[in-house]
């Protein structure tokens, strides 16, 4: 894997690793090029330090080390609902019931595992960086970066605003209002290793929602998050005494619905590398969309 660029007017002059940062490299990454066995710095195909002087015209190529894997992660097969791929990114429809990482007790069946298979069969040797991981039982969509440069530019772009999802979900009860934000601190419980609640010890967590149509004893929501708390969705309308359909672990009713009813739906961003504006959308999956159906 490798990026290269060509050195305009403007840059004529620049020490390489004055280019090279221009460009987003940072300078952990330039030291495990340097450090490694088979990642190269390259001008005009010849190996160059960051010292060199780069001139009008010059070809830059900057090889990226193989990045180590985590040899504990085991590697499965599966058809994951790949809704985008190139060299930097892979966006996939998460199914509920799927776990983004292996835990103590699960090692296997969760997105890092049919990712890193998935890689294999490709003949690519990338660790796995997942940008916006899911809860278990939550779907849709999911972001993952293929490199680290690529995971350290979406972070960045996450903290700046340029990287944003919104959720559907369906809330037990009547909402007071048609569209709101919840704004309360979310800490863990010291009783429990998964569980969150409203704590002023808590961190900053808010949550904007809009209600798309109320039906007999729930609400079809839309949600964009402000912050990026753990289970924060399901708590703050857990919170506000509505909690999410199928949601055991927050008080939500599960005669309906076997998991909390909540969809990653919409992706935009920044491409890593192009820095074009991409955005991609998600219907409703059967299983909520089923339960909407019955109530019209």
């Amino acid at each position: 894997m490798f990026l290269e660029w060509q050195v305009e007017n403007e840059e004529d002059g620049l020490l390489l690793r004055t280019f090279l940062r221009s460009k987003h490299i940072s300078k952990q990454l330039l030291t495990a090029v340097k450090f490694s066995a088979d990642g190269k710095i390259e001008v005009n195909r010849t190996e160059q330090n960051v010292l060199y002087q780069v001139q009008t015209g010059d070809n830059v190529r900057l090889t990226f080390p193989t990045e180590q894997q985590n040899e504990r992660l085991l590697a499965e097969y599966t058809k994951l609902e790949v809704i985008f791929e190139d060299d930097f990114l892979l966006i996939i429809n998460k199914p509920a019931g799927m776990a983004s990482i292996p835990s103590q007790y699960h090692p296997s069946g969760s997105v890092a595992n049919f990712v890193k298979g998935h890689y294999e069969a490709q003949g690519l040797t990338s660790a796995i960086h997942i940008v916006t991981r899911l809860d278990r039982d939550t779907s849709g969509l999911m972001l993952i970066a293929k490199n680290r440069f690529a995971h350290a530019r979406l972070s960045t772009f996450l903290q700046q605003g340029l990287l944003k999802r919104r959720y559907q979900a369906l809330t037990s009860g009547v909402l007071q209002e048609e569209a709101g934000s919840i704004e309360a601190p979310i800490g863990r419980k010291e009783v429990s290793i998964m569980e969150r609640f409203v704590t002023p010890e808590g961190k900053y967590a808010k949550t904007n929602y809009e209600v798309l149509k109320r039906y007999r004893g729930f609400d079809h929501v839309a949600i964009q998050l402000e912050t990026g708390r753990t289970h924060q969705i399901r708590v703050h309308f857990s919170y506000i005494g509505h909690p999410l359909i199928g949601d055991d672990m927050y008080g939500g009713d599960t005669s309906m619905l076997q998991r909390q009813a909540l969809h990653s739906c919409h992706l935009h961003l920044v491409h890593p590398v192009t820095e074009e504006y991409m955005a991609f959308d998600l219907a409703l999956p059967d299983d909520l969309e089923e339960i909407i159906q019955k109530s019209e």
